[in-house]
């Protein structure tokens, strides 16, 4: 079968590759799915690099433990293990695994659930990792209740477009910050306000809120708190910075701070979660939240996947399709 490998730390179009590899054996408990797409993420592009370095203790110090790339995928059951009690032949699932840029996969059965009924396997495909982040985000972290307010920078990003639509479901009044190019995109999300952040500041203008989330931000942790209300939640997903740390530091210094600020201050390290991935089909399938796809690619384009949405090209979301040999990269509607 093919797979995208990574043998090395460095740039995407250096060391990625396609090439044919054994098909995984299944477990008792694992269910053999063939691939139709894996989603491409910021966080792609880091974890090619090997960086930040604090994150390969965890991926391999030298190079990457595992060879296949991808971390969630949605696919057609091909085949179960003897224990597998909730998966058929033909069914078609959505999940998070490892490996998952290759044709078939084995995927533990606690971590995968059938496609909701009103996504095609693209969209179902771009669901899991990202939309955990923004549901535990909004509801774990924020806390967030109806009738409060929040803010949500990176809101056309990955988990940005999920977390607009979350915070709505859970009826707060939403704004959200992006670029000129993408407002129309997060004001189409369900946000009531949107802050072009090229023209002002989300400190600059009085508004406060109960609840920020900072996804990938870089502002200061005093413009965020400037821009909360007393005993407001700053919420942090992600980060920009150095080689080591990538943010990390930042989250500290704000632990350590809020104390004092009358803010509470809280980074989230999502949590992947069968019960929340059943949550957000229920999401989903209610019609509250949807996937954003922009782009599908081909597994041959993968490294051009990955810059473009490292570079901000993308309106929404993109995928990598595995199991339908596509050429050109091609656009996608959004829904």
């Amino acid at each position: 079968m093919r797979a995208i490998i990574q043998d090395a730390y460095g740039p995407p179009d250096v060391v990625l590759t396609v090439q044919d590899i054994a098909k995984p054996s299944v477990g008792d408990s694992d269910v053999l799915v063939r691939v139709h797409a894996v989603p491409v993420a910021g966080d792609d592009w880091h974890l090619v690099q090997g960086l930040p370095y604090l994150a390969r203790v965890a991926t391999g110090l030298r190079k990457p433990k595992s060879r296949v790339t991808g971390l969630q995928m949605a696919g057609t059951v091909e085949a179960v293990g003897a224990k597998v009690v909730d998966f058929l032949v033909g069914e078609e699932v959505f999940g998070w695994c490892a490996g998952a840029f290759a044709e078939y996969v084995a995927v533990p059965e606690g971590q995968l659930a059938h496609k909701p009924i009103n996504l095609s396997l693209e969209e179902a495909a771009a669901v899991p990792i990202s939309a955990f982040t923004a549901l535990q985000g909004v509801r774990d972290g924020g806390r967030l209740k109806a009738g409060q307010s929040i803010l949500i920078t990176g809101a056309s990003g990955g988990v940005g477009i999920y977390a607009v639509q979350i915070a709505k479901a859970y009826g707060a009044e939403v704004t959200g910050v992006c670029s000129t190019a993408k407002v129309d995109l997060v004001h189409s999300l369900g946000a009531d306000h949107v802050i072009d952040y090229t023209k002002e500041h989300f400190s600059a203008n009085g508004k406060r809120y109960d609840v920020v989330l900072d996804i990938y931000g870089n502002s200061s942790l005093s413009q965020c708190r400037r821009a909360l209300k007393p005993g407001g939640v700053l919420v942090f997903i992600g980060g920009t910075g150095g080689r080591w740390f990538m943010g990390v530091d930042r989250w500290l210094r704000g632990l350590l701070v809020s104390p004092f600020l009358g803010v509470k201050m809280r980074p989230l390290i999502h949590k992947d979660s069968h019960a929340d991935l059943l949550v957000l089909r229920e999401l989903i399938e209610s019609g509250e939240v949807r996937p954003v796809i922009d782009r599908t690619y081909p597994m041959s384009a993968i490294a051009q996947a990955i810059a473009d949405v490292k570079a901000g090209r993308t309106r929404g979301q993109v995928v990598v399709a595995v199991a339908t040999a596509l050429k050109p990269a091609q656009a996608m509607p959004s829904a």
